[in-house]
């Protein structure tokens, strides 16, 4: 009978349990069914995001005025470098660095010792070939009274003529020689070439000076000039005579100024061609040296579909947009052409219509397909806590 009991304990436990497991994989099953339930009920009502009118804009054409800009530091073209033009010692300089001087003006004195008398022997050798002409035209007058009588040969006649014009010759000469010494000797004074303003002195007083040693470099900033370069595919929308601006470092108003002239050939290696541009400067407030960036400003011929600068991002050297297409996100790749810095536009060569909706600005936390619309007034908070401007390119 213990044997029986125990057998039919065993069997009912045995039928028990299996009866719990079948009830609780059903009850798995139906929980999992309608959890599926639940998910797909959620992601067919997500919410989409919201976006106000202001933040969504659609392309515009427009004409972008371009600007060409070239810099480098400013010029002085009458310049001018004063010269010792005969050697030796420099007595006195009558200027300092940033005297101000006329064409003309005396600038210091030289020892011309050595010149002066050179003149005095070039002058002194004119006067002996005068004396020596004139000793062999009376020569040569008593040969022809002499001939005329036949008391000289003819040869002895010629020969009296040809020491004439030797003696001419020599008088001639040493008159050359002597104009070369005076002009020597007034050259070697040291006057400004032009008007402008002591830029540097090359030597002080004392020092013995060779000749064509630099003494003196004198600037005129009545006119300076800015060298810029150009590329090759942009140097044809220029021309001489027109307007550019100029902003030199030190001033907070850029001043006005022109291209002067256009190198006719690019610079080798760089495919570039020189610009040079003029810069009147009357009141001298500019310096020859200072650092200075001149543009100018290219009107467009031609209506281009263009953006805002800030729609546009760029991820791995690719540039591309956020668009609101059939109530969804879409990520484009664009191609950009123009851009217009001061209207803060960019022209779109490709990757977007007239009529596309464009995220005006840059968002964090965007995701291709996600859900999106267009609103008057942001009046969900729900959803634009994920979607803000982005810190930088997204």
């Amino acid at each position: 009978m213990k044997r029986k009991s125990w057998w039919l304990g065993g069997l009912a436990l045995a039928i028990v349990t299996a009866s719990a497991t079948v009830l609780w994989s059903a009850g798995l099953q139906r929980g999992l069914a309608a959890d599926k339930t639940t998910a797909g009920q959620a992601a067919g009502k997500a919410t989409p995001l919201e976006f106000t009118a202001r933040e969504v804009v659609q392309p515009r054409r427009m004409r972008l005025s371009a600007r060409l800009e070239f810099s480098g530091p400013l010029v002085a073209p009458r310049t001018a470098i004063v010269r010792a033009k005969a050697g030796g010692t420099l007595l006195a300089l009558a200027v300092e660095e940033g005297s101000r001087v006329a064409a003309g003006q005396a600038l210091g004195r030289i020892d011309l010792a050595e010149q002066t008398s050179r003149v005095a022997e070039r002058s002194a050798s004119v006067e002996s070939a005068r004396a020596t002409l004139a000793q062999a035209e009376r020569t040569h007058a008593s040969n022809e009274r002499l001939a005329a009588q036949q008391f000289i040969s003819p040869i002895a006649l010629e020969n009296s003529r040809a020491a004439v014009d030797t003696a001419r010759a020599a008088l001639h000469a040493a008159q050359a020689a002597a104009d070369t010494a005076r002009i020597g000797l007034r050259e070697a004074a040291l006057v400004a070439p032009i008007a402008g303003i002591v830029a540097k002195r090359h030597v002080l007083p004392g020092e013995k000076l060779a000749p064509e040693q630099q003494v003196l470099t004198i600037v005129d900033l009545a006119r300076l000039e800015l060298a810029g370069l150009v590329g090759t595919h942009e140097v044809s929308r220029l021309a001489a005579g027109m307007p550019v601006q100029v902003q030199v470092e030190g001033l907070v108003q850029p001043v006005a100024g022109r291209i002067a002239r256009i190198a006719p050939a690019a610079e080798p290696g760089t495919r570039s061609i020189g610009v040079t541009i003029e810069l009147p400067n009357p009141k001298e407030r500019l310096r020859a040296g200072q650092y200075a960036v001149a543009w100018v400003e290219l009107a467009d011929d031609a209506e281009r579909l263009t953006l805002p600068l800030a729609a546009v991002a760029s991820s791995g050297g690719q540039n591309h947009v956020w668009m609101i297409e059939s109530g969804k996100l879409a990520r484009r790749a664009v191609t950009l052409g123009r851009r217009d810095e001061r209207a803060a536009r960019v022209e779109i060569v490709e990757g977007v219509r007239e009529d596309s909706q464009v995220l005006a600005a840059r968002f964090d936390n965007l995701r291709e397909g996600a859900p999106a619309r267009v609103v008057p007034v942001a009046t969900s908070p729900q959803a634009l806590p994920t979607v803000r401007p982005a810190s930088g390119a997204g």
